[in-house]
C-alpha cells in the first residue's frame, strides 16, 4: 500500500469519529462544504509557495493540500480507487484531446 492509500483509509477511519479527539473527524463533522473550502484554502497557499520557489513550504503545503483533497472526497464518498480509476480511463489520452471530450 501507498502512503496515500494509508491515509485515506485512516481518513475513512475518522467518519463518525468524535470531533474532539480527531481533526479529521471535526472536519467531516462541519460537512462537505467546509472540507471543500479548507481543500481551496490549503490549494491557494500552495500555489503562493509554487509561486516563491521554496521547495520545502511547497511540499509541505502540498502535503495538505493531498490530505484535505481526501478528507473532501470522503465527505462525499468519492475514494482514492474512483480517482485512480478516473485516471486510469484517461491513461494514453492527450490532455488537449480529453479536455476537449468533456466539452
Amino acid at each position: 500500500m501507498s502512503v496515500l492509500h494509508d491515509l485515506a483509509a485512516t481518513i475513512q477511519s475518522r467518519k463518525g469519529a468524535d470531533p474532539d479527539t480527531s481533526w479529521t473527524a471535526k472536519l467531516f463533522a462541519k460537512g462537505p462544504e467546509k472540507c471543500a473550502e479548507k481543500f481551496g484554502e490549503e490549494a491557494i497557499e500552495a500555489i503562493i509557495e509554487a509561486v516563491k520557489g521554496d521547495r520545502q513550504k511547497l511540499a509541505s503545503e502540498a502535503a495538505d493540500v493531498l490530505y484535505h483533497l481526501l478528507v473532501m472526497l470522503a465527505a462525499r464518498d468519492v475514494t482514492l480507487a474512483d480517482v485512480e480509476a478516473e485516471l486510469a480511463r484517461r491513461e494514453g489520452t492527450s490532455g488537449i484531446a480529453e479536455k476537449a471530450a468533456r466539452g
